[in-house]
C-alpha cells in the first residue's frame, strides 16, 4: 500500500531516541527545550512551546489570546476540523471563509465582504485561523493588513507548512500574525511521531502558552501568589492541561528538523514530475503555486473534471484497487454533523465545487518515480470493470 504521505525516518533518527531512552529523564528533561529552540531558531521567531499534537497547539493559542464564551473565530471551509474545534474548547461561536478557487486558501475577498458585513451587524471576530492548505501560505499580507483594520488576532494553522516560506520568509517566523501552529504527525513535513508547537514573538502570549501547556502551574518565585514555602513549592494558577511534549518525541523531532530542507526539496521534485505528466491531460487541474509562497508540497492535491472516466469518485476507486492509499483533504467542516446545522453549503461554492473534485495524491520523500508513473496512468486509464465485482 502506498500512502498519500509517511515518515522518513532513518538510523540517526532511531539512535536519538534511543540515547535519551537511555539517559535520566524520558519527559520533561533537558530535551524538549532544546528542540524548541531548534524551531524558533529555524523558523526566526522569538519563543517557541512544543505540544502533544497540533490540535492542543491550537487549543493553547486560542486560550492565550483570552478566546472564550462569547467571541467569534472564523477559519477556512476546508481544513481539519481541528481547525474550529479549537476555539469551540473555549466556549467560542464558529464561523466559516470560502476559499480562493485557484489556491484553495482562504479567500481575501470573500474575507473582506465577509467582515464588511460582521462589522455592520456588531459580529466582528476576536481571532481568524487561516490555513496555509497543502503547505501553501494563505495571503498573509492582506490577512494583517484587515486585522488592523477590524482588529482581529490572527493564529496561523500552518500544520502542512513547516519549511515553507512566505514572501522569502520562514513560515512561522509570526511576521504575519500573533502566532504560528505547526504539526509534527508522522504524516507531515518531519514528524516527531506525534507532536506540534506554537511560535509567537510575543513574550506575555508565550508566557501564558508557556504556563497553560503544564496545568497552569509555576514555580517562579516572581510569579506565585502565595508565600513561598520552600525549593519544592510550586502553584497552579490557572486552570492548564498536560500538553507537554515528552523528551523522546523531542529527539526525534530534533533530528528531524536538520533534513527538512532536503525533505522539501524532494517534495519539490515529485510536485514538478506530476506536473509534467499531467500537463497536457485538461481533465485534470494541478496545483497552482502562488509567487509570493514557497509551498512545503506536505499534500499534492489535483481537481478532476468528473467528466466520463474523470469522474472523481471511480478515479479514487482505481487508485485505491491498485494500492494506492489516495483521500479527499478535506470534507468541508460545514459538512459534518456537529457543524452543519449551523451552515448553508450554498454560502460556499467555491468549497463545494473544490470538494466534489479534489484528490489527494502520494508525495513524500522516498516515493519513486515509477510508482508516480503508475499512480498518473491509473488515473488516465478507463475502468476496470472487474474492480466492480
Amino acid at each position: 500500500m502506498i500512502p498519500y504521505s509517511r515518515q522518513n525516518i532513518d538510523k540517526d533518527d532511531i539512535n536519538a531516541v534511543v540515547d535519551v531512552m537511555k539517559s535520566d529523564f524520558l519527559t520533561q528533561g533537558p530535551i524538549t527545550p532544546i528542540f524548541e529552540e531548534n524551531l524558533k531558531k529555524y523558523c526566526n521567531a522569538k519563543y517557541a512551546v512544543a505540544t502533544v499534537n497540533a490540535t492542543s497547539a491550537l487549543h493553547l493559542a486560542c486560550m492565550s489570546i483570552g478566546i472564550g464564551q462569547g467571541d467569534i473565530v472564523w477559519t477556512s471551509t476546508i481544513s481539519f476540523v481541528a481547525s474550529a474545534n479549537c476555539a469551540k474548547y473555549c466556549g467560542a461561536e464558529v464561523d466559516l471563509v470560502d476559499i480562493d478557487p485557484i489556491s484553495y486558501n482562504m479567500s481575501i475577498d470573500a474575507l473582506s465582504k465577509k467582515l464588511k458585513s460582521a462589522k455592520k451587524k456588531g459580529k466582528l471576530p476576536k481571532a481568524i485561523i487561516p490555513v496555509h492548505l497543502s503547505g501553501q501560505s494563505c495571503n498573509m499580507a492582506e490577512i494583517k493588513k484587515l486585522s488592523t483594520e477590524y482588529g482581529f488576532k490572527i493564529i496561523e494553522d500552518a500544520s502542512h507548512a513547516f519549511g515553507g516560506k512566505y514572501l522569502d520568509e520562514p513560515i512561522g517566523s509570526c511576521k504575519y500574525s500573533d502566532i504560528t501552529v505547526f504539526s509534527f504527525h508522522p504524516v507531515k513535513i518531519i514528524t516527531s511521531a506525534e507532536g506540534g508547537v506554537c511560535l509567537t514573538n510575543d513574550k506575555t502570549l508565550y508566557k501564558k502558552i508557556y504556563d497553560l501547556r503544564s496545568h497552569g502551574i509555576v514555580r517562579n518565585e516572581a510569579i506565585v501568589i502565595k508565600q513561598n514555602q520552600g525549593p519544592w513549592y510550586y502553584e497552579q494558577i490557572d486552570l492548564g492541561y498536560n500538553y507537554r511534549l515528552n523528551d523522546l518525541q523531542a529527539a526525534l523531532g530534533i533530528n528531524q528538523i536538520k533534513k527538512v530542507n532536503s525533505f522539501v526539496k524532494e517534495r519539490h521534485k515529485i510536485a514538478k514530475t506530476y506536473d509534467k505528466l499531467f500537463e497536457k491531460n485538461k481533465n485534470i487541474v494541478t496545483p497552482y503555486q502562488i509567487k509570493e509562497s514557497y509551498s512545503s508540497f506536505h499534500l499534492y492535491i489535483i481537481k478532476t473534471s468528473n467528466e466520463g472516466k474523470y469522474n472523481r469518485f471511480n478515479v479514487f476507486e482505481r487508485l485505491r484497487s491498485e494500492g494506492f492509499y489516495v483521500n479527499v483533504h478535506y470534507i468541508p467542516i460545514y459538512h459534518h454533523p456537529y457543524y452543519s446545522a449551523s451552515f448553508d453549503t450554498k454560502h460556499f461554492p467555491n468549497s463545494e465545487e473544490y470538494y466534489s473534485k479534489a484528490i489527494s495524491l502520494p508525495i513524500y520523500p522516498g516515493l519513486k518515480e515509477k510508482q508516480i508513473l503508475k499512480v498518473v496512468k491509473t488515473i488516465e486509464k478507463g475502468m476496470n470493470y472487474q474492480n466492480l465485482f
